[in-house]
C-alpha cells in the first residue's frame, strides 16, 4: 500500500509538471502572437503616417503577415476585406456620381448662396453652408471641387472690382464643369493666373483699404470652404470616411449592439456641426475681416460697387444652367427618398419601415436602401424612351468616382482589428490600460480627442481612426466606460485636420489656388481645432448622454476581468 500511494504522488507531480509547462508554453505562444500583431500594427501606422509606399497597399499587410505570423489564416484575413460597408460606400458613391454627372450641386450651391446675400461676411457664410450641406452626402473632396469654381469666379470679381492695376485675366464667360478631374485640372491652370496676378498688384503702402480687405476675404473664403467640407461631413454616417469606418467596427466587435444609426447620429452631430459652423465662421471673420460684427444685427443698406459685381456673377452662373432638368429632378428625389429611408428605417423612438419585416429586421441595414436606390439610377433611362437609351449613369462614371483607395484602406483596418482580437492584442492594451480608469471620464475622453487630432494633422483621416479603433475599444471596455463614450468623440476628432493643406485633400485642392499662405491656415486651423473639440466634448457631456445611454455601461460590450491569464 505505502508504495502505490508513493506511485500515485509520483503520477500526481509529473501531471502537475506537465500541466505547468503546456500552460506557460501556451502562455508564451500567446505572448509571441501580441508581440507579432503589435509589430503588424505599428508598421501598418508608420507606413500611412510616412506614405512611404501607396496607403492602400500598406492595407494589404495584414493578408501578407497574418498568415505567414499564424495570427490568422489566409481565408479568414480574406473575408475581412469586404462587408457592409463597401456596400453602404458604392450606394452612396452611386447617388454623389449622379449629383455631379447632372449639375445638381451647382444649382443648390448657387441657391443657398443668392438666398444670404452678397454682403462679404453672409457669401462667406453661404459659401460654408452650401459646402457643409453638400459634405453631408458627397466626399469631403468632391464637395470642394462641386463649389470651388463658383467661389473662384465670385473671387475673380472681387479682385478686379477693389485693386488698381490688377492685370489678371478675367473670365466672364467661366464655364463650370463637372467632374472631379477637370476641376482640379482648372484649379491648375487658375493658380497660374492668381499668382501671375499677385506678381503685379501694387506694394501695400500703396493698397486701399478696400484691396486689403478683398485679399482678406479671398483668404476667409477659400480657408472656409476647406474647413466646411469636413465639418459637414461628420454630420452623417455616409458623409466622411471615419464615420462609416467607425460604424463598421461597432458592427463587427460589438454585434448586438444597436444604438447608432443614421438617425440618432444626425440628432447628435447636427448640433455639433452647426455649432462649429457659425464659432467658424465668426472666427474666420474676425482673424482675417475684421473685428466689426455690426452687421449681424444691422438693416442691410445700399450695396457697393463690389457686392453688385458679385451679386452679377452669381445671377450669371445661375441663368447659364437654365431651367431645372428631369435629371436634376429624378436625381433630388433618389437623394431624398434615400434620406427619409435611412432616418425611418429604425429611428428608436417609434417602430420604423424595418419593423415590417419582422423576421428579417436584422437584415436590413443603410447599405441595402443604398444600394437599391443606387442599382436604380443605373436602370433608368436618363432621357426617356423617346431617345437612344442612356441610363443616368454608367459604369465607366461610377468608377471614376468610386475611392477605392479608402475602400481598400478601410479594409486593412477591419484586418488589423480582427487580427488584434485573435491575437490577444487587444487584451493586452486593455490591461496596460486600466490604471486610466482612475482619471474622470470627460479627462479620458479629452485625451483621446487631442491624440487623435494631432495624428490627423499628419496621417490620414481614415489611417487615424483605423489605428485608434482597436485602441481606444478594449480601453473603454478595461475602465468599465459605455465604448461609445470614447468612440465616438475620437471618430469626430480625427475629421478635424485644419491646420496644414497636406493633412486633407480639400485643404490641398483649395490651397492650389494660392489665395492664402500655409502660416494662414496654421492661424486658423488652432482656433478652429480648439472650437471643435470643445463642441464634441459638449455634445457628449449634454444631449449625448440620454441619447445613447453613456451614463451606463451597456450589455453588448463584454465585461473586462483584469486578473484573466
Amino acid at each position: 500500500m505505502p508504495e502505490t500511494r508513493k506511485q500515485s504522488s509520483i503520477w500526481l507531480q509529473l501531471k502537475d509538471f506537465f500541466v505547468s509547462v503546456s500552460s506557460r508554453l501556451c502562455l508564451g505562444l500567446r505572448l509571441v502572437l501580441e508581440a507579432e500583431c503589435g509589430f503588424v500594427l505599428l508598421l501598418m501606422a508608420i507606413y500611412w503616417i510616412t506614405e512611404v509606399i501607396p496607403l492602400s497597399m500598406t492595407a494589404m499587410l495584414p493578408a501578407i503577415l497574418f498568415p505567414l505570423c499564424g495570427i490568422m489564416s489566409s481565408s479568414n484575413v480574406a473575408k475581412e476585406y469586404f462587408n457592409n460597408f463597401h456596400f453602404l460606400l458604392v450606394g452612396v458613391v452611386c447617388l454623389a456620381t449622379s449629383i455631379e454627372k447632372w449639375g445638381l450641386h451647382r444649382r443648390v450651391a448657387l441657391r443657398l448662396v443668392t438666398l444670404v446675400g452678397v454682403n462679404p461676411a453672409w457669401l462667406l457664410l453661404g459659401f460654408m453652408s452650401g459646402c457643409a450641406f453638400l459634405s453631408m452626402w458627397v466626399q469631403n473632396t468632391s464637395a470642394v471641387t462641386m463649389v470651388m469654381p463658383i467661389v473662384d469666379a465670385v473671387l475673380k470679381q472681387i479682385l478686379k472690382a477693389n485693386e488698381e492695376g490688377y492685370s489678371g485675366e478675367d473670365n466672364p464667360t467661366l464655364e463650370l464643369d463637372g467632374t472631379c478631374t477637370d476641376s482640379i485640372l482648372y484649379f491648375i491652370k487658375a493658380q497660374n493666373i492668381i499668382k501671375s496676378a499677385a506678381e503685379n498688384v501694387p506694394t501695400a503702402s500703396h493698397r486701399d483699404t478696400g484691396c486689403q480687405r478683398g485679399r482678406m476675404l479671398c483668404k476667409a473664403m477659400c480657408i472656409g470652404i476647406a474647413y466646411s467640407s469636413n465639418i459637414g461631413g461628420i454630420t452623417t454616417l455616409p458623409g466622411t470616411s471615419p464615420n462609416l469606418i467607425f460604424a463598421e467596427h461597432l458592427n463587427r466587435v460589438y454585434p448586438d449592439c444597436n444604438s447608432i444609426n443614421f438617425a440618432n447620429w444626425l440628432l447628435l452631430c447636427l448640433p455639433i456641426s452647426v455649432i462649429m459652423l457659425l464659432m467658424t465662421w465668426l472666427w474666420l471673420y474676425w482673424i482675417f475681416i475684421g473685428s466689426d460684427f455690426k452687421f449681424l444685427w444691422q438693416c442691410r443698406g445700399e450695396q457697393s460697387e463690389r457686392e453688385r459685381a458679385v451679386k452679377k456673377v452669381l445671377e450669371d452662373e445661375y441663368k447659364k444652367l437654365g431651367a431645372i432638368r428631369s435629371q436634376e429632378i429624378f436625381t433630388g428625389v433618389v437623394f431624398v427618398v434615400m434620406v427619409l429611408l435611412w432616418l425611418t428605417r429604425s429611428p428608436g423612438f417609434i417602430p420604423g419601415w424595418a419593423s415590417l419585416f419582422p423576421h428579417k429586421s436584422n437584415y436590413i441595414t443603410d447599405a441595402t436602401v443604398a444600394l437599391v436606390l443606387g442599382v436604380l439610377l443605373f436602370i433608368v433611362p436618363a432621357h426617356g424612351p423617346s431617345r437612344k437609351y442612356e441610363s443616368m449613369i454608367s459604369w465607366k462614371e461610377f468608377q471614376a468616382s468610386m475611392p477605392w483607395q479608402v475602400a481598400l484602406m478601410v479594409s486593412g483596418g477591419f484586418a488589423l482589428a480582427k487580427g488584434a482580437e485573435e491575437s490577444g492584442l487587444s487584451l493586452w492594451l486593455a490591461r496596460l490600460m486600466t490604471p486610466l480608469g482612475d482619471l474622470p471620464v470627460l479627462a479620458t475622453v479629452t485625451v483621446a480627442c487631442l491624440l487623435t487630432t494631432t495624428l490627423t494633422e499628419v496621417a490620414s483621416n481614415a489611417a487615424t481612426i483605423t489605428i485608434f479603433l482597436p485602441i481606444l475599444s478594449p480601453l473603454a471596455e478595461a475602465i468599465h466606460v459605455n465604448p461609445l463614450y470614447i468612440l465616438i468623440p475620437a471618430t469626430l476628432c480625427t475629421s478635424f485636420s485644419f491646420l496644414l493643406p497636406v493633412s486633407n485633400p480639400p485643404g490641398a485642392v483649395v490651397y492650389g489656388y494660392g489665395h492664402f499662405t500655409t502660416l494662414d491656415m496654421v492661424k486658423a486651423g488652432l482656433g478652429v481645432n480648439t472650437i471643435g473639440v470643445l463642441a464634441v466634448l459638449l455634445a457628449m457631456a449634454t444631449w449625448g448622454i440620454p441619447l445613447f445611454s453613456l451614463d451606463t455601461y451597456p450589455d453588448w460590450a463584454p465585461t473586462f476581468n483584469s486578473t484573466t491569464p
